[in-house]
């Protein structure tokens, strides 16, 4: 008996040990989240940008490319994201053409935490309190995962509304996403 338990736990070890691997090896190719014409309810939650205090929805940048993710202000994985974003932007032909939205998804924090991490590092896009709202709506139509910060989660909108979600667990590099993105930001 005590042979065939270590042997349970040696196989479910060898099992999580390949899909931790996979998750952080993989490439930020972006996998289609949405398959459907109509755009998602939340692309209509208002949301109130830390920075300038202004209101606007993702609808408000139809037409644009939308590069989405959530954070947290303690999480050392976004901080990394988060410069790989700003590299990005510098690397974009038509940075316009691009609206980036950082949504905190931890409870604890609120606006001016939010306010002060964006401001200290010099990140001038889109950072947002998370309404419980959008991450209902991000973790029941794409994964759970969107509300684990340390995963990296990101997503993006094409210019046509449809959403695609780019693999979880590890920081992609500015030029990483400039290739997934440079095909939707040339349409």
């Amino acid at each position: 008996m005590p042979l065939r338990s270590s042997t349970c736990i040696a196989l479910a070890v060898l099992f999580l040990t390949g899909l931790v691997s996979s998750a952080c090896s993989a490439s930020p190719t972006a996998a289609a989240a949405s398959t459907t014409t109509a755009k998602p309810d939340w692309f209509n939650i208002k949301m109130t940008d830390v920075r300038t205090g202004q209101s606007f929805t993702v609808n408000d940048y139809a037409g644009k490319v939308v590069l989405v993710e959530t954070m947290a202000t303690w999480c050392i994985t976004c901080i990394e994201q988060q410069v790989e974003v700003k590299k990005l932007e510098g690397q974009i032909s038509n940075p316009k053409d691009l609206a980036v939205i950082s949504l905190d998804t931890d409870l604890n924090e609120d606006a001016a935490t939010l306010k002060e991490y964006a401001n200290s590092y010099g990140f001038d896009w889109h950072f947002a309190i998370s309404p419980l709202e959008m991450d209902r709506a991000l973790g029941n139509l794409y994964s759970s995962a969107f509300m684990n910060p340390p995963l990296a989660p990101m997503l993006f909108v094409d210019r046509k509304g449809s959403v695609y979600s780019l693999p979880f667990g590890a920081v992609k590099k500015a030029t990483a996403l400039q290739d997934t993105l440079a095909p939707h930001l040339a349409q």
